[in-house]
């Protein structure tokens, strides 16, 4: 560290300048990708997570995996984010992403030592991301929402990496994810929108995973209040109420001077006779089921009984919410202005027991624009990485419709776009040539993953799919990891939503971008925002790379 730099900053500061910073950095990237790289594809390997009380997670989702790593150093923060961003924006191919920023970070690496400018390499990388994104929409198919033999074949896909077991398993699900975002899509301005939000997925351990179910309308983790109530509702009129069955009390200081029994026999009665009003207007507006967000007083519980309606309390407002999507019921914030037309209507609500807990099914809604899916499975493990799966194919079906394309998957598309941006690099020429090459090559790292994943020999596995991809011919085959060899991905129903690609291509070209800029790290230590320098990973100091 220079003298002057040392006056200017605090002592005990740790700085790290030029080719070492970046050179540290990029080692850190391509570790963390490293660490996930051999949860990629279906025969990806899974990955336990035990955390500092002792919780176990057992996964091979990438963004679950590096959330729950709890990484330090800056660099591998980055790394985290842009699975985040994936696993936002798409809900699938977050290992993939990162598996392409490492390895871009690794190119960049061995540019640097042919001492090619960060500048030039990362101009390269920009046209090659930008010639990229053309080729995707070149190669793209197109799919909408009546395609459901495809839409089914990508959720199958998406889950492929999850261990969700048999081939029926997968099959049922990707069924039952089809039919839920089908149930959910709306057309706006002539494009399919779908809020995956809309579809609730919710979980409880026991059974198998072959009993997980689609309800048509929604299951809320409540219990109806009183045992008095009937436990079954067919045909059910139902309200939705964002206001308290009970008598408020008063904010402000009041006092109340009773000086006879008489005096409180009657305020007594008052109350009873104001929550008996209350229930009267829900009866009188056709109600017999009453979803309340907020209390139901005891006195209000047996006047709801005695009218022959079930009551469920505390109801969550995301629950109201999609409860008022799936019935056709108006949340409503004053009783006394509730009326007929509010609300909804559902062809059973029921409570039943699940896993020795009660919960309420709202079933065999007209037409529900919210619906939910209920995860079963044999352990609470089991029952997590099943819904992971779900959420990957809920994300990954929905973008396949809204930005209606798919392309062939088993690294046959990043094999293709790979081959074509060495032919692109030729023709730009210069020194940016060398970057593009280097992004092609890194592009080609994911089918060399899947391969090596898969037991085959990843070196044959890349020689024999440049050779089918010569040319431009060939464009669909990738790697068979089932089969272990080289075939048609489109014959085998191996197909992919072309976002998942462009968001990846995108996240991990703007990161790099951003690593490769970085020639300076200052690390604060004591004084104002103090805090141990960023070290790589396990705590090692950054000057030991």
């Amino acid at each position: 560290m220079s003298k002057v730099s040392g006056e200017v900053m605090s002592e005990g500061s740790n700085r790290v300048i030029g080719r070492d910073a970046m050179r540290i950095n990029i080692a850190i990237g391509y570790a963390v990708a490293n660490i996930i790289k051999t949860t990629l594809g279906p025969k990806g390997m899974d990955k336990m997570l035990v955390s500092e009380l002792g919780d176990i997670v057992i996964t091979n989702d990438g963004a679950t995996i590096l959330e729950e790593m709890n990484v330090d150093h800056p660099a591998a923060k980055l790394m985290v984010e842009i699975a985040k961003t994936q696993d936002k924006e798409v809900g699938d191919g977050t290992t993939t992403s990162v598996v392409l920023a490492g390895n871009l970070l690794k190119q960049g690496g061995d540019l640097l030592d042919q001492s090619i400018h960060p500048t030039t390499i990362i101009k390269g990388y920009e046209l090659a991301s930008k010639k990229a994104h053309e080729l995707l929409a070149k190669y793209g198919k197109d799919v909408g929402p009546q395609n459901l033999d495809i839409l089914k074949q990508i959720a199958a896909v998406s889950m492929g990496s999850k261990g969700i077991g048999s081939a029926d398993e997968k099959q049922k699900i990707s069924e039952l994810v089809v039919k839920s975002i089908s149930q959910v899509a709306e057309k706006k301005d002539d494009k399919d929108y779908i809020d995956t939000d809309l579809i609730k997925v919710e979980k409880k351990t026991g059974g198998d995973v072959m009993d997980t179910e689609l309800i048509n309308g929604v299951l809320v983790d409540k219990e109806i209040v009183n045992p008095n109530m009937t436990k079954i509702a067919k045909d059910a009129k139902v309200a939705l109420i964002d206001a308290a069955l009970e008598i408020e009390k008063t904010e402000t200081d009041a006092k109340i001077e009773i000086t006879s029994p008489d005096q409180l026999e009657a305020f007594l009665k008052q109350e009873e006779k104001m929550l008996k009003e209350m229930v009267e207007k829900i009866k009188n507006a056709g109600a017999n089921v009453l979803f309340c967000q907020k209390g139901i007083d005891d006195l209000a519980q047996h006047y709801l009984a005695k009218a022959g309606m079930m009551g469920v309390r505390r109801v969550k407002k995301s629950d109201m919410e999609k409860l008022a999507r799936a019935t056709g019921a108006k949340i409503v914030s004053s009783i006394s202005e509730l009326e007929a037309a509010d609300l909804g209507s559902a062809g059973l609500v029921e409570e039943k027991k699940v896993s020795g807990e009660s919960m309420v099914f709202v079933r065999k809604c007209m037409d529900p624009k919210s619906v939910t899916i209920l995860v079963r499975g044999g352990t609470d493990h089991v029952v997590s990485e099943v819904e992971r799966a779900i959420r990957d194919a809920l994300g990954s079906v929905a973008s396949a419709i809204e930005m209606g394309k798919y392309v062939t998957g088993g690294g046959s598309i990043e094999m293709a776009l790979a081959t074509a941006l060495n032919e692109y690099a030729v023709e730009i020429g210069g020194r940016e040539q060398l970057a593009i090459q280097a992004y092609a090559q890194a592009i080609e790292s994911i089918p060399k993953t899947l391969a090596e994943n898969a037991g085959m020999d990843s070196i044959d596995a890349l020689v024999a799919l440049r050779n089918k991809h010569k040319d431009g011919k060939g464009l669909n085959y990738g790697v068979n990891v089932f089969k272990g060899e080289i075939s048609d991905m489109e014959a085998e129903g191996i197909v992919e939503p072309a976002k998942v690609k462009t968001q990846a291509l995108s996240s991990a070209t703007e990161t790099t971008r951003l690593i490769l800029r970085i020639d300076d790290i200052i690390a604060s230590k004591g004084g104002r925002g103090g805090g141990p320098p960023p070290g790589g990973p396990g705590g090692m100091p950054m000057g030991e790379y």
